[in-house]
């Protein structure tokens, strides 16, 4: 018996999956904060670290469009609270960064190639490349995407060939976008690094603010329209 799959609709998921992804996970900006926090390193190191963290991100939207809602469920957690939890630690990172000098100081200078590769998953995946927003847009999209395919499970055929293809196509472009920073540093120069670097440290900073502002929001939405009533 064959298998119903229309292609056309899986692809059309697939492509909304990686434009609503992209935006938010934003590949090419984060790119030169990763290469502020490896410059010190050699190129295969940042290599390596590029396609790790690439795997990692590939792994956490995929659990995050696939089980996020039953995992936030099973503990008890709104995802208002987790971006309210979310956005400041996004936040904290991006002042963090905003705040650091252009050259790399003694301890960065200390951090061995082992080290920096174990912290492939925390900071350089969450929250810095798949953040809270990220995930709870994740999260959004796999509870809509059966709809969306006009199918009756998100374990369908469709559902997972369309998240991989989605979320893997923005996997990719992270691991292109970092491996390739040393040569955005070269074509931009160190002037203009900085200023693209600062420029995105203050990018993050405000997506923290404003993840952290939405899950305010909807933590405290429920209590004002009941003390209004």
């Amino acid at each position: 018996m064959l298998i119903q799959f229309s292609a056309p609709e899986v692809a059309k998921a697939a492509v909304f999956i990686a434009a609503t992804l992209f935006p938010i996970v934003n590949p090419l900006g984060g790119a030169p904060i990763f290469l502020t926090l490896t410059g010190s390193h050699s190129h295969e190191v940042q290599h390596r670290l590029a396609r790790k963290i690439a795997m990692n991100s590939f792994a956490l939207l995929m659990a995050s469009l696939f089980i996020g809602a039953q995992v936030l469920a099973f503990f008890g957690i709104s995802l208002p609270a987790v971006q309210l939890g979310g956005g400041i630690v996004v936040a904290a990172a991006g002042w963090a960064l905003l705040n650091q000098p252009d050259r790399p100081n003694k301890d960065q200078q200390s951090v061995t190639d082992v080290d920096l590769l174990t912290r492939s998953f925390y900071p350089f995946t969450l929250p810095l490349t798949v953040g809270p927003g990220s995930i709870s847009v994740a999260i959004t999209l796999g509870a809509n995407l059966p709809k969306r395919l006009d199918t009756s499970s998100l374990l369908s055929l469709e559902a997972l060939v369309a998240s991989i293809f989605g979320a893997g196509s923005i996997c990719i472009l992270i691991w292109l976008c970092y491996a390739s920073a040393e040569r955005m540093s070269r074509a931009l120069g160190p002037t203009g690094m900085s200023v693209v670097m600062r420029l995105s440290s203050f990018i993050l900073f405000c997506i923290g603010v404003q993840i952290a502002w939405n899950g305010l929001q909807g933590l405290a939405g429920p209590l004002i329209h009941g003390t209004v009533r």
